[in-house]
């Protein structure tokens, strides 16, 4: 990177712009989602709109990163807005549901860049001091995204159609190539590009085996056998990775980074707090709007502190890094998430909503400092030629926690009400649904009512239960994973 050519608040503010459009698209596509499905009739292929652009994005993220440290920050991530405003635009073109989730890879395809090549930027024009903040304010891009992303997208859909979910951000995706083009400059690669397609191929193949068997595991009826298939698969095809990769001169992913043992420790906390995330994220608004009946738009205002704290964390870890240690930051942050954590695990079932938005904010302070600390640790405790692949596999870390503990908190949720259905008389199923949307509660009788959130609870509880153990893992790993030397 040429600091001195490069434009670093043009090319800092390309950065929160791209973030900005990420977030705002995936949520209006959330919103809009009814809609889509109405008119193009595709129910059974509804899941698959997120899935397939999360199994993909998964699976080329390590190739990005590879490809950031090979040919550079600059081409990696213009050709993954490329791909990704080419396949905003078929998005918007589909015509039917099947288009639609063959578009939305073509997406996942480019978006796999985004998230590995700025951070890599991010990392190559600020100090390590400095970073946190960068993240933070690209975390509060993100949460001003998201926030605002439901009205613009109740806006598009009403007044012009749901095509148009896709269409509007292509300008601005536009901009942000030029600005990256005109403003972003660095040595051209004068070696040989020698990318490890073998290399790739089998890592891809090892993602999407583990990622389609979380997915399976996600289901109501669960299908072992093809679970099983799909676990053998991906334990073959990363055990033939490993196997190409300890002899191969250029490799994709070097093994070298898994005898980093600190670096270990930063991904393996960062995969199962991110997986925990999805206990705040997903779960709560349910309890809110279920167990507590409140209305759908207050529900989204329960987690609104967590992603707000979230950035003060990630401003405050600036602070704390000239200070302390690593493992230190994190015992700290972590301690504070496990203190929301038991919080959410034993509070009553009809706990008033005021309390909802004060542990979300003591989650989001601890989530913000530890998310923020171990991705600039990942990429501080590897050389330079090797911060792209290193940003790139914490990136692929967090993905697979989330995608791993939703699916099985899933089926801790489905087997704690399955559990309470039948030691609550007279409750069923379809009930514990209908109490779900306050709308459709209303026409339950108030005896059924209680029945049935005292079961969403019981199913609830466990979830956070089982949190409480992620966490308690991640501080076990804090202390006990590094060297006495490197404390």
């Amino acid at each position: 990177m040429e600091r001195s050519k490069t434009n670093i608040a043009a090319v800092t503010i390309a950065i929160y712009l791209a973030t900005f459009v990420s977030a705002v698209e995936g949520t209006i596509l959330s919103t809009a989602l009814p809609t889509i499905v109405g008119d193009l009739h595709g129910v059974s292929l509804m899941n698959w709109v997120f899935s397939i652009y999360l199994l993909v994005t998964a699976m080329v993220t390590p190739i990005y990163g590879k490809l950031t440290d090979l040919i550079g920050r600059k081409p990696a991530v213009q050709v993954g807005l490329a791909i990704f405003t080419f396949g905003s635009l078929m998005s918007g073109l589909s015509n039917s549901m099947l288009e639609l989730v063959f578009w939305r890879a073509i997406q996942g395809l480019g978006a796999g860049a985004l998230p590995t090549a700025t951070v890599t930027i991010i990392a190559d024009l600020y100090p390590y001091e400095k970073r946190p903040q960068i993240l933070g304010l690209n975390n509060l891009v993100w949460g001003i995204a998201t926030l605002s992303a439901p009205l613009i997208g109740g806006i598009v859909v009403n007044a012009l159609s749901w095509h148009w979910v896709f269409f509007i951000n292509i300008p601005l995706r536009l901009l942000i190539i030029v600005l990256f083009q005109i403003f972003l400059h660095e040595s051209r690669q004068k070696s040989k590009v020698d990318i490890d397609f073998k290399g790739s191929f089998w890592l891809m193949l090892s993602v999407l085996f583990l990622m389609l068997s979380f997915q399976f595991l996600s289901y109501k009826d669960l299908d072992w056998l093809s679970i099983s298939i799909f676990w053998v698969a991906s334990i073959f095809t990363l055990w033939r990775f490993i196997k190409h990769e300890r002899f191969t001169k250029n490799p994709f992913v070097s093994l070298q980074l898994f005898r980093n043992r600190p670096f270990v420790v930063q991904n393996a906390i960062a995969a199962l707090i991110s997986g925990y995330l999805m206990a705040i994220t997903v779960y709560i608004p349910i309890w809110v709007q279920g167990v507590l009946g409140t209305p759908v738009s207050y529900a989204g205002y329960a987690i609104t502190p967590h992603s707000i704290f979230w950035v003060i964390g990630s401003f405050a870890t600036s602070y704390l890094i000239t200070k302390w240690t690593p493992h230190k930051i994190l015992r700290f942050s972590l301690l504070i998430v496990l203190a929301a954590g038991i919080l959410l695990a034993f509070i009553p079932m009809m706990t008033k909503f005021g309390w909802f938005l004060i542990i979300t904010a003591i989650s989001g302070f601890g989530f913000g400092i530890t998310i923020v600390m171990t991705t600039v640790e990942s990429q501080h405790l590897v050389s330079k030629n090797d911060v792209g692949m290193a940003t790139s596999f914490n990136t692929l870390s967090k993905t697979l926690g989330q995608t791993l503990m939703v699916s099985i908190f899933g089926i801790i949720l489905n087997v704690g009400i399955q559990n309470g259905i039948s030691t609550h008389r007279g409750v069923n199923l379809t009930m514990v649904n209908q109490i779900i949307n306050p709308k459709t509660a209303i026409g339950l009788p108030v005896k059924d009512l209680l029945k049935s959130r005292q079961v969403l609870y019981g199913g609830l509880h466990w979830i956070y239960l089982a949190g409480v153990v992620v966490i308690v893992l991640a501080i076990f790993i804090n202390k006990f994973g590094y060297k006495k030397s490197q404390r």
